[in-house]
């Protein structure tokens, strides 16, 4: 990481209330301690109804990450991202570009279940998300994909309808953003497949650049 992702990556870390650093860089800058700092968090109302706290998997060092809305009760059950049904769909089309589920990195914008499933709020996008964009951070990416509306507006401050931008190539922080339907959507909206395809082979395409 270069001197500004640092400086940024420690104004987050201290916006979510860890207020002594590891002296040694490469020991501080680990999706670990993200993930230690996020199971306890109680920073909004959401710590009183989760079961667990579901911060992401994968390849840390992925070039690809896929990122969601937030957990699912299924997600919540088992403290891992995208596992129930849509989760099984969105497998399918990440072996639709060519690679397996442990190569890419799979997370969401919040980190705990809303109840019954319902939208995140902004209350909670708002203390949630320094921990997406430090994992964004340090992961450090060439590719996102966003599924959904949330984790797209979330990242570029927008309010968009998925709908408009689908498939649209953008950039967040110099890294390529592509954003896609939630497979959740895709379920409901079996027509919109094969635009959710057409972006698939962008992903392969960018991939191979």
């Amino acid at each position: 990481m270069d001197e500004i992702k640092v400086k940024r990556f420690l104004t987050a870390l201290k916006n979510m209330g860890i207020d002594s650093y590891i002296s040694d860089r490469e020991n501080m800058l680990t999706l670990p301690l993200l993930h230690k700092t996020a199971k306890g968090c109680r920073k909004c109302s959401l710590a009183d109804t989760r079961k667990t706290v579901v911060f992401g998997e994968g390849n840390n060092k992925a070039r690809l990450v896929f990122i969601g809305e937030a957990p699912g009760e299924e997600e919540d059950n088992q403290g891992r991202p995208f596992v129930g049904r849509a989760g099984k769909l969105l497998d399918k089309m990440i072996e639709g570009i060519g690679l397996r589920r442990e190569e890419v990195y799979i997370c969401n914008v919040l980190k705990c279940r809303p109840p019954n499933n319902r939208d995140p709020k902004p209350d909670e996008v708002e203390v949630c998300k320094n921990y997406l964009t430090s994992q964004l951070e340090i992961i450090s990416p060439k590719i996102i994909c966003t599924l959904g509306k949330h984790a797209y507006n979330t990242l570029l401050g927008v309010d968009e309808s998925i709908i408009r931008i689908r498939g649209t190539l953008t950039r967040y922080k110099g890294v390529r953003l592509l954003p896609t339907y939630h497979p959740s959507f895709l379920l409901r909206n079996a027509s919109r497949m094969n635009e959710a395809l057409e972006d698939m082979e962008t992903l392969k395409h960018l991939l191979r650049e």
